[in-house]
């Protein structure tokens, strides 16, 4: 019997260990790392199946990827409706300068 070893993608653990820098160390350098080495790796295996293993790691990667620029996008979203609403309540009230 002739079993050939998969190896795990680079790209794919690349992907994970990005997604995990994503939340802590470097927010957008490693969600996007996460996201485009993720997408590379999912791809690499894709097209080699019978070599190349690791699409459990790509897809850890690429949901922290994603779900950090959800969360960042949706901060933003947030912090502008509440000063925008903040500016509009002070200029209603006479305290801001028009």
């Amino acid at each position: 019997m002739n079993t050939t070893m998969k190896r795990t993608s680079t790209k794919a653990i690349v992907s994970a260990i990005a997604g995990v820098l994503g939340w802590t160390l470097l927010p957008f350098l490693g969600s996007v790392t996460a996201i485009v080495a993720g997408h590379m790796a999912r791809a690499e295996i894709r097209r080699n199946p019978d070599t190349i293993d690791g699409d459990a790691w790509a897809l850890a990667g690429l949901v922290l990827g994603w779900l950090s620029v959800v969360v960042t996008v949706l901060g933003i979203v947030l912090l502008l409706v509440f000063f925008g609403g903040l500016a509009a309540a002070l200029v209603g009230l006479g305290i801001a300068a028009h």
